[in-house]
């Protein structure tokens, strides 16, 4: 059983960073895909950034291209995103979720399905 927990979530300033951090356990070689999800008050859950474990392939939503960075430190199992140039519509519960095997689909939320195993989430708020 996959086993997710989220942390560094925060209040920043708008233009300020931030790095959340996701620590696996239960992970297996048929496990391939890692990634960050969020959802703001009122909205629907939207795919940030996925990592192919192992392979290392990025996908990203287009609203955070070019600003978010998603990396993994295999051997502990962790999966980071790095927030750069936050902006006030960044601020939601950001969730970190594993599983799926086709790790661009997974951005989309016809695709979520695909994943096994949740973390509890970690807010992120960010000021103007």
């Amino acid at each position: 059983q996959i086993q997710l927990h989220e942390s560094g979530g925060g209040s920043v300033q708008a233009g300020g960073s931030l790095r959340l951090s996701c620590t696996a356990s239960g992970i297996t070689a048929s496990t391939k895909c890692m990634g960050w999800f969020r959802q703001a008050p009122g909205k629907g859950r939207e795919g940030v950034a996925i990592i192919h474990i192992g392979v290392g392939s990025e996908y990203y939503a287009e609203s955070v291209k070019r600003r978010f960075t998603i990396s993994q430190d295999y051997a502990k199992n962790t999966v980071y995103l790095q927030m750069s140039n936050v902006k006030p519509e960044d601020s939601a519960m950001y969730y970190c979720a594993a599983g799926g095997d086709r790790c661009g689909l997974l951005l989309h939320p016809a695709h979520f399905s695909a994943l096994d195993a949740w973390g509890q989430g970690t807010l992120v708020t960010v000021s103007s």
